[in-house]
């Protein structure tokens, strides 16, 4: 799920990238999704009907129904701070889990089967008479 919420100079660059995507061939239509996706975070599926081509028109409709919402520049920077923030507490959160994880000896599934697999061959040493 990309964002809903862009400046209006996004949008205006959105509707040029729209209109080259559907004048475009299919690799010039994926490298333009993929800047519309990485640059914008803006997914057609998103907005768009599955089957249909999505352009300009399609994208004046979500903004005047209100399913795209235009803000000022100031509140856009803002929020697209707050989600690189947002990101990289994540990215912190699952590197210090990741670091948990490689201190707990039960994790290293390898290790644990050497332990079993030599409990296993104790065991059967003591059982024989």
């Amino acid at each position: 799920m990309g964002r809903n919420k862009f400046s209006a100079r996004e949008i205006e660059v959105i509707s040029k990238l729209l209109h080259l995507k559907c004048a475009g061939t299919r690799f010039q239509q994926k490298m333009i999704r993929h800047k519309l996706r990485v640059k914008f975070e803006f997914n057609i599926s998103d907005f768009g009907v599955q089957g249909k081509a999505f352009d300009e028109h399609d994208l004046q409709e979500c903004v005047r129904r209100g399913i795209i919402q235009v803000l000022d520049d100031a509140t856009i920077a803002a929020m697209k701070a707050k989600r690189q923030r947002d990101r990289e507490r994540d990215e912190q959160e699952a590197a210090e889990a990741a670091a948990a994880t490689a201190q707990d000896p039960a994790a290293d599934w390898q290790a644990v089967l050497r332990e079993w697999e030599a409990w296993e061959a104790q065991q059967a040493g003591t059982d024989t008479p």
